[in-house]
């Protein structure tokens, strides 16, 4: 049984990667810079291959779009690659921002598609969100309001989880609002204290598995859910949610920020602190939180709102300055002003709502080191609206960028960061 676990478990973490399947015909663009960074004003160059088996398939024909990313393309061209391979002039941009080469091609009635992504002075990239006034004020209330609600923590010990040295709890909690919080909780089982971890997750309704891979390592996990449901069901269940009430859930509310929904699950966050925080076995002084695109974001907030975290890792953070899209550029996912939502979202209201969600406003608040890593292909948390919170973090701060990379990780950027979390929570082991 314990094996079947970890099999779902890998399975489930291949599907929040989003890892790319591999094809036969690969479509590889790069820009011509090895870091794929130039300053503004300069030309950026991009070679285009078509491979299969490795080698240049030559004569294939290419579709070429140009322009700043998840923008309307600027230019467009079709192109014959005669050797396989073919570098174009790409050029420019005037401020801050990226520049996406995306290139198709047909073969054997199969499209096949590749990026590149060329960033300019990217550390200037600036947000667009208002931050609100009121911002630090509206937040200190919601935590007070929260911390006045019972914690009520209920552990079902889920037997067939545990290991040999550790044990698996599915946790439900009280959350704000009436709402209760779920999580599977990874405890060791050898007497002592233990930092913890905090693993928020990116966006979808799933079910989760807990981390016990890291609690065989002497740390404590937390893994939640947001949507203030069991963690355990059928997947049947969550397919039903996603496709039915929780279709959507993203755009909730919109227009009242009392009742956004990101305000039950920012708050949850706070509340699983509160939990991992009362356990005997945790050791409040080492926290660290954790999580990739929803996650990333909800990492960044969650470090920005509670001073109880220590260390922050996030991967792709999303929700971050989502107002690109009506300043001409690209906007965080959910890409809620983009085109068609324009007409929904692009009000006064939930403008002025998304100011208080924004990660941008939170990445301002952040006190504590952290470690963050992307790529330049990502096409649902663009690259752009990442910098805009990253320029604007003062705390100690480190950038692993894995350019090639859209809204996936490679095995070796998790572990790295992983251990980076590891080494920063059982580092401190000797310093106490």
């Amino acid at each position: 049984m314990k094996k079947i676990c970890l099999i779902l478990f890998w399975l489930q973490a291949q599907v929040l990667l989003a890892q790319p399947a591999e094809r036969l015909i690969k479509v590889v663009v790069a820009p011509d810079h090895t870091d794929w960074t130039y300053k503004t004003g300069e030309t950026a160059r991009f070679a285009i291959s078509v491979l299969k088996d490795g080698n240049p398939v030559k004569g294939a024909k290419v579709r070429l779009e140009l322009g700043p990313e998840k923008m309307d393309p600027t230019r467009k061209e079709t192109v014959t690659l005669t050797t396989g391979t073919l570098t174009i002039e790409g050029g420019t941009m005037k401020t801050g921002g990226f520049l996406r080469c995306t290139a198709y091609t047909e073969i054997d009635g199969k499209e096949y598609k590749g990026l590149g992504t060329a960033g300019f002075n990217p550390q200037d990239i600036s947000p667009t969100v208002e931050n609100p006034a009121d911002f630090t004020s509206f937040w200190d209330n919601a935590k007070a309001e929260l911390a006045r609600i019972p914690l009520d923590a209920r552990m079902t010990l889920l037997p067939e989880r545990c290991t040999e040295r550790v044990n698996v709890y599915h946790v439900n909690i009280q959350n704000w609002g009436n709402s209760r919080l779920y999580g599977i909780l990874c405890v060791p089982k050898a007497p002592g204290t233990y930092p913890a971890m905090l693993k928020v997750p990116g966006a979808g309704i799933r079910p989760y598995f807990g981390d016990v891979a890291n609690a065989e390592k002497d740390v404590i996990t937390l893994e939640i859910g947001i949507h203030g449901i069991p963690v355990t069901m059928d997947v049947s269940v969550y397919n039903n949610l996603a496709a039915g009430a929780l279709s959507g859930y993203m755009l909730f509310n919109l227009d009242d920020r009392d009742r956004y929904y990101y305000k039950r699950v920012y708050l949850g966050c706070v509340r699983a602190l509160d939990f991992l925080t009362s356990l005997p076995q945790c050791d409040a002084d080492r926290l660290a939180v954790t999580g990739g695109s929803q996650g990333g974001a909800l990492s960044i907030v969650t470090a920005g709102l509670d001073n109880r975290i220590k260390y922050l890792a996030a991967y792709y953070p999303a929700l971050s300055d989502m107002t690109g899209y009506l300043k001409g550029r690209a906007g965080g996912w959910p890409h809620m002003f983009m085109g068609g939502n324009n007409t929904f979202t692009n009000k006064a209201d939930k403008i002025k709502t998304v100011g208080y969600y924004d990660v941008v406003n939170f990445a301002r608040q952040v006190k504590v080191t952290g470690r963050y890593s992307w790529g330049f292909n990502d096409e649902t948390c663009p690259p752009t609206s990442m910098y805009a919170a990253y320029n604007l973090i003062t705390a100690p701060k480190s950038l692993d960028l894995y350019r090639e990379t859209g809204h996936w990780t490679y095995p070796e950027q998790t572990e790295k960061m992983n251990n980076w979390l590891l080494e920063q929570l059982k580092g401190n082991v000797a310093k106490k």
